[in-house]
């Protein structure tokens, strides 16, 4: 995983578990059709995708008691 950087990731979550559980959330709604929200190449995967998104600020989420929503 060259692109992007661990070390901007890491600027948008708190915890590299946030930053999977994230990724992992936002790249099944990308496999169930979602459309990206930022532009990439067709054979981008949906992690890589995900990623992306991540560190463009167009996928945030919140901490809930119970767990990330």
């Amino acid at each position: 995983m060259n692109q992007p950087s661990l070390d901007k990731l890491m600027e948008k979550v708190d915890s590299k578990y946030t930053l999977v559980v994230l990724a992992a959330k936002r790249a099944r709604a990308l496999v169930e059709k979602q459309a990206p929200l930022v532009s990439v190449a067709k054979s981008a995967k949906p992690v890589s995708i995900a990623l992306h998104e991540i560190v463009d600020g167009k996928v945030s989420y919140r901490q809930a008691k119970g767990g990330i929503k």
